[in-house]
């Protein structure tokens, strides 16, 4: 789930060292969360730098996993995932503002560990939630192997395209976890829904497979169109 502020990413190009790609986010609250984090990132105490956020945003993600787990013998602990979610946010998002504030950037670096980072620590949430009774099993694997595929789809892009996506149809790793703190605040009170049948989880991640599912397709054949238009070989 990682919002990187510098404006663009490194790729690794043919034998001549090292480009850069296009960053794009354009989900909803890019531009205010950009500017809120530039803010955040002026007002950091200089012992701080972008390793140690990224460390935290990193285990504040398992945190949300292991939350998830404990939460079917306390549903307070619904709470706790819901602060860790913030501090994923904060270390997620921070760290690339901060290195660039302070112009100790390293594109190669930061791209390769925050987003091996980002596919560890998802699997954990995911299957942290797959565990807690909340969500069908099947249903979290579902959106885990869904959220893999696409950032596989994104990094292809990335390198054959020049462009790397951070966001799909406006939403981006912000809004997923808001997402996430509304469930949670949700399962309170409304843990069934459609007349008491269905988990809350298994019918909002239905949603999520249908349109993750959706995004993937839409985004392979149009990078596909594309690469096969700038390729032609007649």
């Amino acid at each position: 789930m990682a919002t990187k502020s510098w404006n663009t990413i490194g790729q690794l190009a043919s034998g001549s060292g090292f480009r850069q790609a296009t960053r794009l986010q354009q989900s909803f609250l890019s531009g205010a969360e950009k500017r809120l984090l530039i803010g955040m990132a002026e007002r950091t105490p200089a012992w701080i730098n972008s390793d140690h956020l990224t460390a935290l945003g990193f285990l504040a993600q398992l945190s949300t996993g292991a939350s998830y787990v404990l939460a079917q013998r306390n549903e307070l602990w619904l709470f706790a995932g819901i602060v860790f979610l913030a501090l994923n946010w904060l270390g997620d998002s921070l760290d690339g503002t901060l290195a660039r504030v302070r112009q100790k950037q390293r594109p190669r670096y930061g791209f390769y560990v925050d987003h091996m980072l980002d596919s560890i620590g998802t699997v954990a949430l995911m299957g942290g939630l797959a565990l807690s009774g909340y969500i069908s099993p099947l249903v979290a694997i579902a959106l885990l192997v869904l959220f893999l595929l696409l950032s596989i789809q994104s990094y292809l892009a990335t390198h054959t395209l020049g462009e790397f996506r951070m966001s799909f149809w406006s939403f981006g790793p912000t809004e997923l976890r808001l997402l996430l703190v509304a469930g949670n605040l949700a399962l309170f009170r409304w843990p069934y829904v459609l007349r008491a049948h269905d988990r809350l989880f298994d019918v909002g991640g239905a949603v999520g497979i249908v349109g993750m599912t959706a995004m993937l397709i839409a985004f392979t054949l149009q990078n596909t169109l594309r690469l096969y238009r700038e390729e032609r070989i007649w």
